[in-house]
Order: structure tokens, then sequence, then C-alpha cells
């Protein structure tokens, strides 16, 4: 990734950010937390990964159509944002980013090999 694309992704995870928390919030009850975002060589499209915490996968995935559904308002929100940085601004694709689960899975499962570990044949 160049310098250009790593400096506009981080523009726009943090623009995306701001106007998900301040325009969109009533719509996107669950917190919505945007984790990264990828812009193409080209500058045309933006990969935006989101982490959704909700109360299962059903709502997640519920959650993630309906930003889906919401990606040409968020854009041109964002167009207005940003129109003196770009002279494009990028289309934008909304992915679930599982790293914030599968860690605390990880975690959850280091936990239980630590207290197998220490039970009661372990030796000091």
């Amino acid at each position: 990734m160049s310098i250009r694309t790593e400096r506009v992704s981080r523009m726009l995870q943090r623009e995306i950010a701001e106007i998900l928390s301040k325009d969109f919030s009533d719509q996107l009850k669950p917190l919505v937390t945007v984790t990264g975002v990828r812009v193409t060589n080209d500058l045309s499209i933006a990969s935006v990964y989101v982490s959704i915490l909700g109360d299962g996968d059903e709502q997640r995935k519920a959650l993630l159509e309906h930003l889906k559904d919401l990606a040409s308002q968020i854009r041109f929100s964002l167009a207005a944002r940003i129109r003196h940085q770009l002279k494009s601004v990028p289309s934008l694709r909304f992915f679930l980013d599982e790293s914030l689960t599968e860690a605390a899975r990880l975690e959850e499962l280091f936990g239980k090999i630590n207290e197998e570990r220490e039970g009661p044949d372990a030796v000091s």
C-alpha cells in the first residue's frame, strides 16, 4: 500500500466512523466500530471493515446488511466532508471484521488450557 492510499484510508476511517456515530446512530443501535479501511490504488473503492457488538451472529449480519443498504447515503455524507481533499469519493463496501470476536475466542481457549495445566495434577 502506498503512502497516499494509507493516508486516504486513515482519513476515510476517521470520517466514516464520525458519520456513523453522529448521522446514523439512531439506525445503528448496537455499537458499530470502524476497525479499518482499505482503498484500491486508484482510490475508486474503499473496503470498510466494521466490528458490531450485538447479541448474536444473526443480529450482526442483519446490521451489516443494513450498513450495505446505507452505503450510498454514507458516501453522500462523506462527499460533503472530504470534497476538498479528494476529487472523487470512493464507493463503499462494508465487511464484518471478525478479528475482535476471534481474539476473544482464542483468549478463552488459552484460559481453558492454562486452567487444565494448573489442575490438581499440576507440578510446580
